[in-house]
Order: structure tokens, then C-alpha cells, then sequence
């Protein structure tokens, strides 16, 4: 009786203690996303190097290339390390990028230091705490994940104006060195603490209440449904014109708008909220509706942002401050759209290995979205380019998700009476009747979002 006490009083100081890799999670990502602070680097860097508007943004558009790829090879080969040790690796190399992009001649150097080292270390470390959190809460993990990407999107809130400030008194190259610093001494501390859950803590999802999910599908499964390719393609171009927008916030806000660089800076913090509230917007969305009616108001969203930056001139700054809300909130839309679809679809079992190869659209994106934007301004001059380039793209992700995505996800009420409906004409009318292993297999496979029910069985959206 006193080892069963004893055991419960146990369980329940570590059901308190293990908030505190959520608190650790989010402050991780807070420095980890600082990556999104770029735009207040860029005209700095443009200005040092002597470089157009394309080449300004390689460091920004190598990060976040390599932020998804290494992000990718973590979850398919570093998934047996422990969360410490690919924390401590990922922020090690976060620093060191740092502080090497203070010593770079050129802006490609600039590019290896701050885009490939800084960017993989950034996808190494990226998923650990979100694995541990899922681990320490499995009753509520779509809280506990919200809360820890929270701290990614809301980072410029803070490491914007902290740059900004930075830039201002030492100069960029002394700013990359100093955040560097902070960077190699304050992340490894905060990965210390981090642990997977003792078998007896939560090692049944019983202790803490959470419920056991079928239609589990591997990688290989996932990419040949036809949801994976529309979930794929549409993740592209919803990253694409977000981090493109990201990354021109403050050269628009300067540029075209007629900003004052300090003004542009506070309102990238205030874009940064909109980009964390988006996440569980989105993530409620897609959840509630579907990834098909999600994906379908984030595009109505950003047209809307795009055809008001066209109506924009010197000094229209209530129109700015409208259409980039738009295009930060829905940043963080399409970061909880994919990771929420994707569990939805193909269950939790290989989440992260399958998060990993849907997370690659990313860095197509990003490569997409910087690189074709640069070009358009070094060659016209103006940016109403690049405002078409984003509502043409929204029309082509339209027609993708109209597409690909035939069927409402995780439709259950529909597919049980479907499956109800089979299930008595296989009992009245024997031989006649689909076979019920056939329809009950095409039944699970379109709960998990593999596909979507057959012709003979059609769902309508």
C-alpha cells in the first residue's frame, strides 16, 4: 500500500517536473529561430559586400535549405541518439556558424558560414524537444508541440530589436560574432535537462490518459498516396511565398512603404506574434475542418495581403501593416498545417520520419521563394512583381488542393456509414456485395488519409 502511495505521489511530481521541457523547448526554439530575423541583416550585409538583392538573401535561403535537409537525415538516421546529445550537437554548430559569419570576407563565405553550418545545426536540433515534449505528454500532444513552435515563430518578438540594436551600436559582422557567443554558451545549458520519460514515469500512454491510434503508415506508403502529393506541393508554395515575404519584410517596409529602419523593426516583432498565433490557428483548423479547407483559406488570405500590397505606395503604412500580419500569420498556418496533416493522415507511429520527407518542401520553398523573388527585383526594379509572382501562386496551390485532395480527411461519420451500409448488404445479399475485407481495408486506408474512398463509394466534400 505504501510503495503504491509512494509510486502515485512519484508519478505526480514528474507530471509537474515535466513542464519544464516545454519551458526549455520553447526558449530553444525562441534562439533557433532567429533565423527569421534575417531581414534585419539584410540591407546591412547589402551594404558590406556590395551585393544586389538576390545575393543578399544566399545566406537566408541556404539556412533554410539546410535547415529542412538536416532536419530530414535527423529523423531518418539520428533518431537513436539521445535528445541531449542532438540538442548539444545542432546548438554547437548554430555558434559556430554564428561566429564564423562575423570573420567572412564575402557574402559567400557569408553563405557557407551562416546558411549551411548555422542552417544544419538548426535542423539537427529542431526536432529533439518537440520528440521529448510528445514523449513527456502523450494525452496532449498537439498542445505541448503548439507550445514549444510557439517559440520559433515568436522569435523576431524578441531577437529582432535585440539584433536591431546590435546592428546599430557594433556594426553586422560584431553582431553575428556576439549572438554567436551567446548562443554557444546559453543553448548548451538549456539542452542539459533533456531526457526521454523512465518507462515507469509514462511508459504506458494509460498512465496519462492517452488513446492508442491505428492506420499507422510508413514513409513509403505515405508518398504514394495522392494526398502526400497534394500536401507536398501545396506545402512548397505556401512556404515559398512565406519566407519570401520574411525575408523582403524590412526592404518593402523601407523601400516601397518609406519606413524608417527602426519602425520596420518593431513592426516585424508585432509580425512575429501573428506568425506564433498562426500555428495553433492552423493547427486547430486543420484538425477541426480539414488540411483541404485550411490550405484553401490560408491561399484566399494571402491573395487578399498580395492584391492590397499592389494598391500600396510611399507612405501607406495601415496597408503594410495589414498585408504582412496576413503573410507572418500565415507563415506559422502553413508550419502547423503540414506537421498536423501529416499525423492525421498517416498516424503517429513513423511521425517523425514522415514529418522529415514532407518537411523538404521546405527547402524547396525557401530555395523557390528567395531565389525567384531576388531575381525579380534585381532585374524590374519593383516590387508589384512580386506581389504577382504570389497571387499566381496561390491560384496554381488552389488547383492542386482541388486536385489532389478528393476526399474530407478524417471523415469518420461518413466512412462509418459507408462501412455500416457494406456491412448489411454483405449479410443480405452474399455473393453480390463488395467483399468486406476489401471495403473495410479501403475504409481504414481513407480514415488514415491514404487515398480516398473508390469511385463505387464516393464521400463528397
Amino acid at each position: 500500500m505504501q510503495m503504491q502511495q509512494k509510486m502515485r505521489v512519484e508519478k505526480q511530481v514528474m507530471s509537474k517536473a515535466r513542464w519544464l521541457y516545454v519551458i526549455l523547448g520553447l526558449v530553444i526554439m525562441m534562439a533557433l529561430g532567429t533565423v527569421y530575423s534575417w531581414s534585419v541583416f539584410r540591407l546591412p550585409v547589402e551594404v558590406l559586400y556590395d551585393v544586389g538583392t538576390a545575393q543578399s538573401g544566399l545566406p537566408y535561403m541556404t539556412a533554410l535549405l539546410f535547415y529542412s535537409l538536416f532536419m530530414f537525415l535527423t529523423g531518418r538516421f539520428f533518431k537513436d541518439w539521445s535528445p541531449r546529445k542532438t540538442i548539444l550537437t545542432g546548438t554547437l554548430l548554430v555558434s559556430v556558424g554564428w561566429i564564423l559569419s562575423a570573420f567572412a570576407p564575402n557574402i559567400q563565405t557569408l553563405t557557407i558560414a551562416y546558411g549551411v553550418i548555422s542552417g544544419a545545426g538548426v535542423g539537427i536540433a529542431y526536432g529533439a524537444p518537440l520528440t521529448v515534449v510528445t514523449r513527456w505528454f502523450p494525452e496532449k500532444k498537439g498542445i505541448v508541440i503548439g507550445l514549444v513552435l510557439l517559440g520559433f515563430g515568436l522569435s523576431p518578438l524578441l531577437t529582432a530589436p535585440i539584433a536591431r540594436a546590435l546592428v546599430e551600436q557594433y556594426g553586422v559582422t560584431q553582431t553575428f560574432l556576439i549572438l554567436g557567443v551567446v548562443f554557444g554558451v546559453l543553448l548548451p545549458v538549456l539542452a542539459m535537462p533533456f531526457k526521454y520519460p523512465e518507462a515507469d514515469c509514462v511508459g504506458e500512454e494509460k498512465v496519462l490518459g492517452a488513446e492508442s491510434k491505428e492506420n499507422d503508415m510508413d514513409s513509403a506508403e505515405m508518398v504514394r498516396s495522392a494526398n502526400f502529393k497534394g500536401l507536398y506541393f501545396n506545402f512548397i508554395i505556401g512556404t515559398m511565398i512565406g519566407l519570401m515575404m520574411i525575408g523582403l519584410t524590412s526592404n518593402i517596409g523601407i523601400e516601397l512603404i518609406g519606413m524608417a529602419q527602426k519602425d520596420v523593426v518593431l513592426f516585424i516583432s508585432i509580425f512575429a506574434v501573428f506568425n506564433g498565433v498562426g500555428r495553433p490557428v492552423f493547427g486547430w483548423l486543420t484538425d477541426r475542418l480539414s488540411a483541404k479547407k485550411a490550405m484553401l483559406f490560408s491561399y484566399a488570405q494571402i491573395i487578399l495581403a498580395a492584391s492590397l500590397m499592389l494598391l500600396a505606395k510611399n507612405g501607406s503604412i495601415v496597408l503594410f501593416f495589414i498585408a504582412f500580419s496576413i503573410f507572418w500569420f500565415n507563415v506559422g498556418g502553413w508550419l502547423a498545417i503540414a506537421p498536423t496533416a501529416t499525423n492525421n493522415m498517416y498516424g503517429p507511429k513513423h511521425y517523425s520520419e514522415n514529418y522529415g520527407v514532407v518537411f523538404t518542401a521546405y527547402g524547396i520553398g525557401a530555395v523557390l521563394g528567395v531565389g525567384s523573388s531576388g531575381l525579380l527585383l534585381d532585374t524590374f526594379q519593383n516590387f508589384d512583381y512580386i506581389f504577382y509572382l504570389v497571387i499566381v501562386s496561390c491560384l496554381i496551390g488552389y488547383l492542386l488542393t482541388l486536385l489532389f485532395f478528393k476526399a474530407k480527411l478524417g471523415n469518420k461519420t461518413n466512412l462509418a456509414t459507408v462501412s455500416s451500409l457494406f456491412d448489411s448488404a454483405s449479410r443480405n445479399n452474399g455473393d453480390r456485395s463488395a467483399p468486406l475485407d476489401e471495403l473495410r481495408e479501403t475504409n481504414s486506408k481513407a480514415e488514415a488519409g491514404i487515398g480516398t474512398v473508390n469511385d463505387r463509394f464516393p464521400i463528397e466534400t
